[in-house]
């Protein structure tokens, strides 16, 4: 644990925002609790949430306030932007978008030039896994019902240099004691427009969240479309299911079940026998499932001895204290994003 604890102490925004991405995606759940304990640790000291301050990390990576980036070669100028997957691209003065960033030429500034060109080279770097973090960061805010205080979510999301890229692809509301009460998208200007383009205002102190497709209309998909926004992760298009009459499965291929990590699960600590006999997942801060697993998966992961597949538990739901709560008892958003899981189970056969 020693990594963590000097990632911690270095107390950096770098350092933290790796420290916060180890705390959400590491496989080993020890480690995964230690830095996720660090990350509380560090939070609570600044008097936010874990969520907040992973909301304060993302660096700006020196865009403008419009989420570009000038690439200066004297003679010509470039800019640089993001895609639905926040994938850099370059676009010349007349605005149209380019294949890569020309080289610089003859007639360039030779040292203004050769630091643009190297500046969007870093900054590709430097995305790279600041992408995968916020594409995923959002996804799991859906997928857990996360709200945000609207003065919040301008200051950090929609007014970020970076994060807007993916602001502006997603339908968001407006939540009142849990339920949504209005939907809305941003716009490049930054305003906020319903599905018939209206502009809305929304007070500093209200919740808002991105909005799951159980609580949406199908209106959002016909706005899509019209004005052709890529979204960064299946929102409006996503699978929903509902906890009444549903299948579950009650075994799966082994290959299948180690695929849930990539959804946030996690396997349970080995067994007297060496063996890991659950799989779980933190569903959101106070809803938690586990399936148990026979015979179970060896720690040591020798394909050699294992079993083919895994004869299943039906989920074993936790919320709060209480244990064994039925799936029909669950938010329909929570409901859905679990059985969408296990779906992959028997689809992968």
């Amino acid at each position: 644990m020693l990594g963590l604890d000097v990632l911690a102490a270095i107390g950096t925004e770098t350092a933290l925002m790796h420290l916060h991405g180890i705390s959400q995606t590491v496989r080993f759940r020890g480690l995964q609790e230690q830095a996720r304990a660090k990350v509380r640790v560090v939070a609570d000291r600044l008097a936010l949430t874990p969520e907040q301050l992973a909301d304060r990390l993302v660096p700006s990576l020196g865009l403008s306030a419009d989420g570009t980036l000038l690439l200066d070669y004297g003679h010509r100028r470039f800019w640089a932007g993001f895609d639905e997957q926040l994938r850099p691209y370059v676009t010349d003065a007349a605005g149209k978008r380019l294949a890569a960033l020309p080289k610089p030429g003859a007639q360039d500034d030779a040292q203004k030039a050769a630091a643009a060109y190297a500046r969007y080279a870093a900054l590709k770097k430097d995305v790279r896994t600041l992408a995968r973090d916020q594409l995923r960061r959002l996804e799991t805010a859906m997928a857990g019902r996360r709200r945000w205080i609207a003065a919040e979510f301008r200051a950090h999301l929609a007014g970020h240099p970076l994060v807007g890229h993916l602001v502006r692809r997603l339908v968001w509301g407006v939540y009142a004691d849990g339920a949504l009460v209005a939907a809305f998208r941003v716009a490049e200007d930054r305003s906020l427009a319903d599905s018939d383009d209206r502009e809305m205002v929304i007070a500093d102190d209200a919740l808002v969240g991105v909005a799951h497709p159980v609580e949406l209309g199908g209106e959002w998909s016909e706005v899509f479309s019209d004005y052709e926004i890529l979204q960064p992760f299946p929102q409006l298009g996503r699978e929903v299911f509902t906890a009444a009459g549903a299948e579950l499965p009650t075994w799966a291929e082994n290959r299948a079940l180690l695929a849930l990590e990539k959804r946030g699960w996690r396997r349970g600590d080995p067994g007297p026998g060496g063996q890991q006999q659950s799989i779980g997942k933190a569903m959101t801060g106070d809803v938690s499932v586990e399936l148990e697993l026979s015979p179970g998966i060896p720690v040591n992961n020798r394909h050699d001895v294992w079993a083919d597949s895994q004869e299943l538990s039906a989920p074993r739901v936790t919320v709060g204290r209480r244990r064994n709560v039925p799936l029909a008892a669950l938010h329909p958003v929570i409901a859905s994003e679990l059985l969408r899981d296990l779906a992959t189970l028997t689809a992968a056969r």
